[in-house]
C-alpha cells in the first residue's frame, strides 16, 4: 500500500522511554492517590494520552486546577530520568536513516505527540529533530486538542496530505485506536516481537516491527 505522507508518534515509537514515563508517573500517582501505577494502567490508560487526561484519571475526574498543573512536575521527573540514562538516550535504531530517506524522496512527514512543549523542545535540542522537521510543524499537547485524534488531523493538515494517503507509526493501544478513528488505515506498530500477532489483529494495522533498522538498507 502506497503512502504520500507520514505521521510519527514520538514516545515509544521514535524514542524508547516507557521506563522513564513509568518512573515519572509513579511519582505523581503516589502524590495524588498514594500508590504506583500498574502495567495495565500504563498500556490502557496512560500511554499516548494527554497528561491532563491522566491526572483526571488518577483523581477520578475530581482534580483541582492546582492538581492539573502538577503534570508539569511529572515531566521534570521524566526529563531528569532521560538525561541520567545516557546509554539509552537516543533515537530508535534506523530513525535517522529513515528521516534522511523521506527527505531525499520529498515525502512530507511530521510528529504528533501527546508530549507538552517543554518535552518537545527537550527532544528537538537533544536529538537535533530540526534537521528534518521544522519545530513549528510538530504537533504536541498545547492544551487545545480534545484527544490524539484531533492531533492526527492537525498533523495531516500540516503536511498537506489526506488521511487516507498517510501512514502513521504508533506504539500504544490508545494511539493505534486513535489513528484508526482519525481515518488512517495504514498503521505501523512498533512493538516487542512477542506482541506482533496481537497488534496485527487491530483495525488499520498493516505492519509490525521492533525498530527502523530496515532504513539502513534503503
Amino acid at each position: 500500500m502506497e503512502y504520500q505522507g507520514i505521521i510519527f508518534d514520538f514516545n515509544g515509537t521514535l524514542f524508547f522511554d516507557n521506563d522513564k514515563h513509568v518512573k515519572a508517573w509513579n511519582e505523581i500517582s503516589k502524590i495524588l492517590r498514594g500508590k504506583e501505577i500498574t502495567l495495565e494502567e500504563l498500556h490502557t490508560k496512560l500511554n499516548g494520552t494527554p497528561n491532563i487526561q491522566n491526572i483526571l484519571y488518577f483523581t477520578d475526574g475530581k482534580a483541582t486546577k492546582e492538581e492539573l498543573e502538577k503534570y508539569s512536575q511529572k515531566e521534570e521527573y521524566y526529563r531528569q530520568f532521560c538525561k541520567e540514562d545516557t546509554e539509552k538516550f537516543h533515537l530508535v535504531d534506523g530513525v535517522c536513516e529513515f528521516f534522511d530517506h523521506l527527505k531525499e524522496k520529498d515525502i512530507p512527514f511530521t510528529i504528533a505527540s501527546a508530549s507538552i512543549k517543554e518535552n518537545i523542545d527537550f527532544f528537538i535540542e537533544s536529538f537535533g529533530l530540526d534537521r528534518w522537521i521544522k519545530p513549528e510543524d510538530i504537533v504536541y499537547d498545547d492544551g487545545t486538542y480534545e484527544n490524539k485524534i484531533a492531533m492526527f488531523h492537525k498533523a495531516a493538515d500540516v503536511i498537506g496530505i489526506d488521511m487516507k494517503d498517510i501512514r502513521i507509526y504508533e506504539d500504544s493501544n490508545s494511539g493505534i485506536r486513535n489513528a484508526y478513528d482519525a481515518g488512517c488505515e495504514q498503521i505501523v506498530v512498533i512493538c516487542d516481537k512477542e506482541n506482533e500477532e496481537e497488534f496485527l489483529k487491530r483495525p488499520g494495522v498493516i505492519e509490525v516491527m521492533q525498530d527502523f533498522s530496515f532504513a539502513k538498507e534503503l
